[in-house]
Order: structure tokens, then C-alpha cells, then sequence
């Protein structure tokens, strides 16, 4: 076809404007691997993309959607064969390169990852960059140590994606998990992910005139920061460790050395985005393994493309719940 269906962003005259438009095919970037697109994902960043919010695209014109997951039409790269299920999470897409809310994409084949065996297109946008952050953060955890037989493990911004679905993985894996979380009524969604208490965001984000707090927390996944990331710095236990991914409650950090001199902790920093595509397939492959995919299921929506501007003011105002699947197609 000569012209594909695609959500494209320019600025014209330095000013922010988006619309869904036939795009002409030969606008099309370069790349080794042309994939007709199935399904993306909303994630937060595409929340900032899709309403002019400045911080992530860098480039004009853009075609959003940080994710994609479709098969292969064309490609120049022996690794990859027309027909193949493929997915792609955050690498740059949305900021330097075209996403995934459009009908085709094309990248370079180092960006792109076979999908794993039993996990169906949708499904890898249901795990999109948020399911794909929570597992590396999980990984991170293993890797200093924390355990299912230790302490606790603590999910903040538990309601969001990747919260929600790396309770999800470390209930699985059989850790103890306590859910953070500041709306009341995820209680019931966050116990059936596998959490077995749920507190409240103001109990880790509450000011302290003490360096240290008495040991709790055996390991965290932090998607918040700000204050949230240091009252758990100062209550993680010693030798424990904290996965910090995200910024949602700010991204200054007011702490002291002691969690770290006197108790050990760790502080683990994720970045999803410049990930090696040999790391991308072992996390892919352990999403294969260790989320329950009928649990994915239960905590996922599905919308058409046509629904994505609503669809990223809801996310910014935190108005979500669980994975957000954008049917491209539709």
C-alpha cells in the first residue's frame, strides 16, 4: 500500500499538533526489519508524547507509541524472516525513532526481539515497557541477593503498569509483596495480583527527622521517587536493595549516605531504554516464564488507536489501572 494509518506529530512553527492521517509510505525511516504493527501499548511517557507534555519526543515528525508488536514484512537482516512475530519496547522509539501507533514501523534489527513462544502479540503489548521494566528490576533484585525467603519486598505505584505487574511476577516467584499505593480502591485488584497487604503511599513518603528508620524492606521496586524512594532508603533493611524505574511523585531525591555506609543498601538504577538485545531476549524469555498470562489478561484493557488522546491525559492524572493495550488496527 502506498499510505499507512498513523497517530504523527509535528511542530509546525514550534507549536505541538497531532493527528491520526494516512502517512505516505516512503516517510516510512530507515531500518533493516519493516513490521506491519498489530498492537502497541499506552505506557506514561506515551501519555507525554500524544498531549505535547515536553521531555520526551526529540525529534519531528514522530510517530509515538514507545511499544509495538506485530510480525515481519520485509527485512534485510538474516536473523529475521518475513512472517515472524516480533516485539519492541523502548529503545528510543517515541524519542528519536518512529513507534508503534501506526500501522507499519521500521527499525534496525538490533532493536527487535522474536516474540517468545506462548505469549500471543497483544499479550507482549500487555507486558509492553512497563512488564518489561518491572522483570528487569525483578532480575536486578535476584542478582544483589533478595530472595523469597527474606524480608518483604515493597512495589510502589503499585496501581500502575509496571507496579501491577511486578507484584504480579514476584508473587509467582513466591516472594511476600506489599503493595504502595495512594488509591483505596485498587485493594481488592492489588490482593488478586498477589500482594498480601497493602499501605499507604503516605507511609513511605512521610517526612523523618531521622537518617534511618527501623528495617523493614528486604527489597523494593520504586516507580515514584522524590520522597516515596527515600523513606524506603531509610527503612530497607540491611543488605537490601532498592530497584528505582520511575519519577511519578518527582525526581529530586533527599537522603543521606547512612542506608548505605551503616545498613549496606543498594540503590539499583533501571534504565529499560539502552538495554542489549542479548539482555532483551533473557528478559523476554523469563516474561515467558514467570508471568502468569491469564493474570496478564485479567489486568489488561483494550482500546482503538482513535481512543489515544483521552487515553493520555487518564494516565498522566493517574486515572488507570493495570496494562492499557492499543489496538492499532482498529
Amino acid at each position: 500500500m502506498d499510505s499507512f494509518k498513523g497517530l504523527l506529530v509535528t511542530q509546525p512553527d514550534g507549536k505541538f499538533a497531532a493527528s491520526l492521517q494516512q502517512i505516505p509510505r516512503e516517510q516510512l525511516p530507515a531500518g533493516e526489519v519493516l513490521i506491519r504493527v498489530a498492537f502497541s501499548s499506552l505506557n506514561y511517557k506515551d501519555g507525554l508524547a500524544v498531549t505535547g507534555k515536553p521531555g520526551v519526543i526529540r525529534k519531528y515528525p514522530m510517530v509515538p507509541g514507545v511499544d509495538l508488536a506485530g510480525t515481519v514484512e520485509e527485512s534485510s537482516a538474516s536473523e529475521f524472516m518475513p512472517g515472524d512475530p516480533v516485539v519492541v519496547t523502548g529503545c528510543g522509539t517515541s524519542e528519536t525513532m518512529w513507534g508503534g501507533y501506526a500501522e507499519l514501523a521500521r527499525l534496525d534489527s538490533k532493536y527487535v526481539v522474536p516474540l517468545p513462544t506462548g505469549i500471543s502479540l497483544q499479550q507482549a503489548m500487555a507486558v509492553g515497557t512497563a512488564g518489561f521494566t518491572a522483570m528487569q528490576a525483578v532480575m536486578a533484585l535476584e542478582k544483589m541477593g533478595v530472595a523469597p525467603s527474606g524480608r518483604e519486598v515493597v512495589v510502589t505505584g503499585a496501581g500502575g503498569g509496571v507496579g501491577s505487574v511486578a507484584i504480579a511476577i514476584l508473587a509467582k516467584l513466591g516472594f511476600k509483596v506489599v503493595a504502595s499505593s495512594g488509591r483505596a480502591e485498587l485493594e481488592g485488584f492489588l490482593k488478586s495480583l498477589g500482594a498480601s497487604e497493602i499501605i499507604d503511599r503516605a507511609v513511605l513518603s512521610a517526612a523523618s527527622k531521622r537518617p534511618l528508620d527501623s528495617e523493614r524492606w528486604g527489597g523494593a521496586i520504586d516507580n515514584v521517587g522524590g520522597e516515596t524512594l527515600a523513606g524506603l532508603l531509610r527503612s530497607t533493611a540491611s543488605n537490601g536493595s532498592v530497584a528505582s524505574c520511575g519519577l511519578a511523585g518527582g525526581s529530586g531525591l533527599a537522603t543521606s549516605v547512612f542506608p548505605f555506609i551503616l545498613r549496606g543498601v543498594n540503590l539499583l538504577g533501571i534504565n529499560s531504554v539502552g538495554v542489549p538485545n542479548a539482555e532483551r531476549r533473557a528478559i523476554w524469555k523469563r516474561l515467558g516464564e514467570d508471568l502468569r498470562l491469564e493474570l496478564l489478561d485479567s489486568l489488561t484493557e483494550v482500546h482503538p488507536l482513535s481512543n489515544i488522546f483521552e487515553l493520555g491525559e487518564k494516565i498522566l492524572a493517574g486515572q488507570t489501572r493495570g496494562r492499557v493495550v492499543i489496538d492499532v488496527k482498529a
